[in-house]
């Protein structure tokens, strides 16, 4: 698994795309959007601005600029989409203050961090203040709630999709043959240098390395003992292996054909799902294997990919379901577009804004008329 410290970035990253509730400082803003009473300023279509060109850059090492063109048209639009969604999220009572909570500590818990002032400050590492931070990410997790009620809870899927799905994609389902493996390292527990009388490092002596090594591998057999006794290995490996994986249970992913030792291959290759091997000596000291999975070659079955055919039908009907749930907001808010501005998810439908000193009470008169079935 990737360092899971760079999930906080990634949050950080996406977080700061979303517009910022917070109270400004004493700087006043100019405001390119209104929505109902709530606003889109300068400053954050910018900064979404500059973040889409960061993400394009990091994506697209040829047509970046290409891409970026594209899709800038749709900053704007992705801003007042985010307010339209925060907004529903209140007037559905979603404060995704509990999940908030949650996903900080679980987040906390992925980095290794003692406490949640450790968070703080690795959140303000990145460039972010805490509070801005916790107010971004609540706003993902409105939004998200949101999309899943009202969107997402309203795609219908049954066999027939899905048995269309995959005989339209067999071509591109195709798979070599390949097994996932998770392991228990075992590392021998070699004494450090110490200093010799000449104040140079010495290393450990030839007995200290063998005494370490058979510690380990007694280790190691002992530890296979249990697995045939019916012991769990993601347990074991959580609790004893002094591999990277072992945070994860043991799981080192997918391997094809090409990728292991060849006296290794032909060993994990040769066993079926759920079958372990001996110990085996390695350069890092002994290692018990599991085929946790074993793909034959070439077209997997319908049951095997159900649900990665779920998530792709659900991803193929999500945005244009979403963006006419979204059109329907637009239709029953008051938005208004600083000249120069566009947004590209207008609705003909919207209601032209009306041109007063006082337009938050317009904007929240507007919103309940329309409510109401005045226009």
């Amino acid at each position: 698994m990737k360092n899971m410290k760079r999930i906080l970035l990634l949050t950080v990253a996406c977080a700061l795309l979303l517009p910022s509730l917070l109270p400004a400082d004493t700087v006043v803003e100019e405001i390119i959007a209104r929505i109902n009473n709530q606003i889109v300023t300068r400053s954050e279509y910018v900064r979404s601005r500059d973040q889409l060109k960061q993400e394009i850059q990091q994506q697209e090492r040829t047509n970046a600029d290409r891409v970026f063109a594209e899709k800038q048209r749709d900053i704007l639009r992705d801003l007042i989409d985010q307010q339209l969604l925060l907004q529903k999220g209140k007037d559905l009572g979603i404060t995704g203050d509990t999940e908030l909570i949650k996903r900080l500590d679980e987040m906390r818990k992925q980095m290794n961090l003692g406490t949640m002032e450790e968070l703080e400050k690795a959140a303000e590492a990145q460039g972010a203040s805490y509070e801005e931070f916790k107010q971004n990410l609540r706003n993902q997790i409105i939004t998200q709630r949101v999309i899943g009620q009202e969107v997402g809870s309203h795609l219908a899927m049954n066999k027939d999709d899905e048995l269309k799905f995959y005989n339209e994609h067999k071509d591109e389902m195709q798979q070599p043959e390949q097994v996932r493996l998770s392991e228990i390292l075992i590392a021998p527990k070699t004494p450090p240098a110490t200093n010799g009388p000449d104040g140079k490092p010495q290393p450990p002596s030839q007995a200290e390395t063998d005494a370490a090594l058979a510690a380990a591998e007694a280790k190691a057999q002992e530890l296979l003992e249990q697995l045939h006794k019916g012991a769990s290995f993601e347990d074991l490996a959580k609790k004893h292996s002094d591999g990277p994986s072992a945070k994860d249970g043991g799981d080192l992913s997918y391997f094809k054909r090409g990728v292991l030792a060849k006296e290794l291959e032909d060993k994990v290759f040769a066993m079926k799902a759920a079958e372990i091997t001996d110990v085996i000596r390695t350069k890092q000291g002994f290692v018990i294997l599991k085929v946790t999975e074993h793909q034959e070659a070439g077209v997997p079955t319908l049951k095997e990919v159900e649900p990665r055919i779920q998530d792709a039908l659900y991803m193929q009907r999500l945005q244009p379901a979403l963006r006419a749930y979204l059109t329907t907001l637009r239709e029953e808010a008051f938005i208004d577009i600083k000249p120069g501005y566009i947004d590209s998810g207008a609705s003909a439908k919207q209601t032209k804004p009306i041109e007063t000193t006082a337009k938050d009470v317009t904007a929240k008169n507007l919103k309940k008329k329309k409510k109401l079935g005045v226009f």
